[in-house]
C-alpha cells in the first residue's frame, strides 16, 4: 500500500491524503497505488501541503500503519508527551510506533 503525507502549509500539521483532501489522521489515508506521482504534482501546484511525499504503509484491522518508524512517529504525534498524541485515549498508543 502506498499513501501520501506532508505538512499543512498554514499550520505545519502532519497530513495524510484521504483520496479527496488532506486529513490529520493516518487512518483516513487512501491507497494511491500507482497514481501517487500524479496526485503529488496536482497537490504541490495547489500549495495546500508542504513537501508531500509517497510512503509505504500497511493496512490492518487496527488501521493504516506507515512502514517506516519515522512516519509512524509523525502519524502519532509528539512522543515526549503521549497525552498530546492523536490517540490520547489509547494507553497503548506509544506501542503503536515501535
Amino acid at each position: 500500500m502506498k499513501i501520501l503525507t506532508g505538512n499543512d502549509l498554514r499550520t505545519g500539521a502532519v497530513t495524510w491524503w484521504d483520496g479527496t483532501n488532506w486529513s490529520l489522521h493516518v487512518d483516513a489515508a487512501a491507497d494511491v497505488g500507482e497514481h501517487g506521482d500524479e496526485i503529488l504534482a496536482r497537490e504541490e501546484a495547489l500549495r495546500r501541503v508542504n513537501v508531500p511525499y509517497i510512503i509505504e504503509a500497511e493496512a490492518s484491522a487496527e488501521g493504516v500503519r506507515p512502514a517506516h518508524i519515522k512516519d509512524r512517529v509523525r502519524a502519532l504525534g509528539p512522543t515526549v508527551r503521549p497525552d498530546l498524541t492523536l490517540k490520547p485515549k489509547d494507553p497503548e498508543a506509544i506501542d503503536w510506533v515501535i
